[in-house]
């Protein structure tokens, strides 16, 4: 039988009537629920059937003529179409399920079709073994010992069952290796992203890089300070130096002025004060700074009014290496050099600093539907948003880029633009062709030059998500989906990149808001929905969604300053619950 239509796992029940097929599916079905898995059913019934109820609005249409009559609410919807003309194939039945929103197919009846199937027997009932005659059984479930090859399950240990199905789904994966047979219990967020940081490595390859070239970029050796921070004693306000053991004078004879860049290099006497300048060295023995405001001079002799401050022995004075003393670590190994860290390297009098070579990242996009911005738009096609997003992000984390464009949809094109990407890059990130349906050239040419995997990721947006290697390069496939590429770039893309680039500093920030709206999820699932934070009139951190959350409406995430988290253990975030959320604003 060709069961085309199914991309999913799919397994059967065989038994005769009585073996309690139904009642094993009852308690089996919230087993698998429990370990992950999303499950998809169809059942054959061999009687006729109703799910409708008389009376009813949507009965009394149908029976008024209507072929088909869609039904909704807002927990479900449901499709009944009539069929008087011949029964509906399992293939067809396959075909008008959602299989995005499932991880395995079981099915219920059918037992004469060809798919992988468990056999249930009872010994009481005395009924034949299916085994023998059909060869699509993959396992017996049973109360007796059956002298065969085929693994035998105990059909009243539940667990055991359910063990075995989640392993036989693995296995699923292992033979078919595509983007359509997918991890049976969709990997978390976190199960991926673990996953990848333990597929990357750390960086090797250090250089010497001059101050004007260090932005952006991590050290690969700690910055040791040569000198002392500040290099001497000096004012930290304009006013008057005077020694400490000489505050209780009524009056000071001024003797010098000294001003930043130059110093006094006389010792101060009792009785004497000098006029000195922000960041001017103290003169020998002079040890406190009264503020100018303070001050009054009279030809010369300098009073001070103590009932604006009182003097204090030692104030206003910044010591020589009170910020960073000589021979301590200014940056430790694997810190990334920003504004600030580029302002005190040159402070410290370093031209230079040995950091990890900038990470060389190709990307393209994949999809005859895509096309360039700025040519003549073509019927049926999109703008190709995905590479610009890309290049933003990774320009933000220094990386250096290799824009291979648009890649026709044909296994040449991909093999050539592959093959290029390897030799000249360190890393490969594609957007488009790893969902389910997409061209299967894709997952040919990728399969047959590196090892790939195509999960789905339990997250909304940005599900699915190719990851491996190219000979020794990481890839990415992401989504095609604008949103979802800048959301699964930011959970999957940017920690392998800063693992690759030497950062071990780094985490995200993630800061606590009240919901001011209801935030739909699903249970079991990371939702990331675009929205605006803010601190409310009581000064508590409040966040509310952009609105529609389209994984293609890219104004929600241009409006947006935050991502909202509702973590797998929460159905739904609803007004005044508190929320994780997490700043773009660093990131995009």
């Amino acid at each position: 039988m060709n069961l085309s239509n199914c991309s999913l796992p799919l397994l059967g029940f065989a038994a005769f009537s009585g073996t309690g097929k139904t009642t094993l599916l009852e308690v089996l079905i919230p087993k698998l629920v429990g370990a992950g898995v999303r499950i998809a059913m169809v059942k054959h019934a061999h009687h006729e059937f109703d799910v409708d109820k008389p009376g009813k609005d949507s009965y009394r249409l149908r029976k008024a003529g209507a072929s088909q009559m869609l039904i909704s609410s807002r927990n479900r919807h449901a499709l009944m179409t009539e069929t008087p003309e011949e029964e509906t194939s399992l293939n067809q039945l396959l075909g008008r399920l959602d299989q995005t929103r499932a991880d395995l197919v079981l099915v219920e009846g059918f037992k004469r079709e060809a798919f992988p199937k468990i056999e249930l027997n009872r010994h009481a009932l005395e009924k034949p073994w299916l085994h023998h005659e059909d060869k699509n059984i993959i396992a017996i479930a049973c109360d007796s010992a059956p002298e065969t090859a085929l693994p035998v399950l105990d059909i009243n240990d539940v667990s055991a069952i359910t063990a075995f199905i989640i392993r036989w789904m693995e296995g699923h994966k292992a033979q078919t290796a595509t983007c359509d047979s997918l991890s049976p219990t969709m990997l978390s967020v976190d199960a991926g992203r673990e996953k990848i940081l333990n597929a990357i490595s750390e960086p090797s390859i250090a250089q010497s890089l001059s101050l004007e070239s260090l932005h952006h970029c991590v050290l690969a050796e700690p910055v040791i300070a040569p000198v002392n921070v500040p290099s001497s004693t000096n004012s930290a306000m304009d006013g008057y130096a005077i020694r400490s053991d000489d505050t209780s004078r009524d009056s000071y004879q001024l003797i010098a002025e000294v001003f930043a860049g130059h110093g006094y290099d006389k010792s101060i006497k009792a009785g004497e004060c000098v006029r000195i300048m922000t960041g001017a060295p103290v003169p020998e023995l002079a040890d406190t700074v009264i503020m100018r405001e303070q001050a009054q001079d009279v030809n010369g002799t300098i009073t001070f009014d103590t009932r604006k401050g009182a003097i204090r022995p030692g104030q206003n004075v910044r010591q020589a290496g009170e910020d960073l003393r000589k021979g301590s670590v200014v940056f430790d190994k694997g810190t990334r050099i920003g504004a600030a860290e580029l302002g005190m390297l040159a402070s410290l009098g370093l031209a230079k600093a040995e950091c990890y070579r900038p990470l060389r990242v190709a990307i393209f996009s994949t999809g005859d539907e895509v096309q360039a911005p700025g040519s003549a738009p073509n019927a049926h096609c999109i703008y190709d948003a995905n590479r610009y997003t890309l290049r933003a992000m990774l320009t933000k984390l220094g990386c250096e880029l290799l824009d291979l464009g648009i890649i026709e949809d044909s296994e040449e094109a991909l093999t050539s633009t592959l093959t290029n990407a390897i030799k000249n890059a360190d890393l490969v990130i594609s957007s488009g062709g790893v969902s389910v349906g997409d061209a299967d050239y894709i997952k040919t040419v990728l399969s047959q030059m590196g090892d790939i995997n195509f999960w789905r990721v339990n997250m909304r947006p940005g599900r699915p998500l190719a990851f491996g290697k190219l000979r020794d390069v990481p890839f990415f496939g992401l989504p095609g989906n604008p949103v979802a590429v800048m959301v699964t770039f930011l959970q999957f893309v940017e920690p392998a990149i800063r693992k690759m680039q030497g950062d071990k500093f780094w985490q995200p920030e993630r800061l606590s808001a009240i919901s001011q709206e209801r935030i739909r999820s699903r249970l079991g699932r990371s939702e990331y929905t675009r929205g605006i934070y803010s601190v409310g009139a009581n000064g508590q951190m409040e966040v509310r969604s952009t609105g529609s959350q389209g994984s293609g409406i890219l104004r929600s995430m241009s409006e947006a300053n935050c991502l909202i988290e509702v973590s797998p253990e929460v159905e739904c975030a609803e007004v005044g619950d508190r929320v994780t959320v997490i700043p773009l604003a660093s990131r995009l």
